[in-house]
């Protein structure tokens, strides 16, 4: 097994054979990481005291920190983390125990945080903070500390979701073939 992938209490990573992990990256006990995910350098998946999921083809960028809550007597089911298919999440970006739906982008240092739902294609800018419990609703940009509802995706805006996804498999490739060397 490499260092940076590692078991934790008896669970081990489920990471299907077509996922990129950097080898500066580190992935943490009971995460699953479904087919074309790929985590770069420095990204931290510590799934230690709850469930971590990635859904298909979609990318953790450099710095992004991945954690959750732990269920408790008060808390039974205490806040896993969820991030559907073709989702892209930024550089320097911090999820915690949130859910996150289908072709989502979260920008650069965006915090998310416990039980926030954000519903499937949803473009978070740059630097926003979602509380707590918040939902944010497709097909809208989201800004702000706390986030607020900006305005409608363009249609540009909503293709930019797979394009984003085919293109961090496309570099992923690439990466998984010069280790290969």
């Amino acid at each position: 097994m490499k260092s940076n992938i590692r078991p934790y209490d008896g669970h081990q990573p489920s990471i299907h054979a077509s996922c990129y992990i950097d080898p500066m990256a580190v992935v943490i006990g009971e995460a699953t990481l479904a087919a074309g995910v790929s985590v770069w350098p420095c990204a931290v998946i510590r799934a230690d005291v709850n469930a971590i999921h990635i859904g298909e083809n979609s990318n953790i960028q450099d710095f992004a920190m991945l954690h959750v809550s732990h269920k408790s007597a008060a808390d039974p089911q205490g806040a896993p983390l969820h991030i559907g298919n073709h989702v892209t999440i930024g550089h320097h970006a911090t999820l915690h125990g949130c859910t996150i739906g289908d072709q989502v982008l979260v920008g650069i240092g965006s915090i998310i945080l416990d039980r926030a739902i954000i519903e499937p294609r949803v473009l978070i800018g740059a630097g926003s903070l979602v509380p707590p419990g918040k939902n944010l609703k497709s097909g809208y940009l989201y800004l702000g500390n706390p986030v607020k509802q900006v305005r409608p995706l363009t249609a540009d805006e909503l293709a930019y979701f797979e394009y984003s996804a085919q293109h961090y498999l496309r570099v992923a490739s690439k990466h998984q073939a010069n280790l290969k060397k």
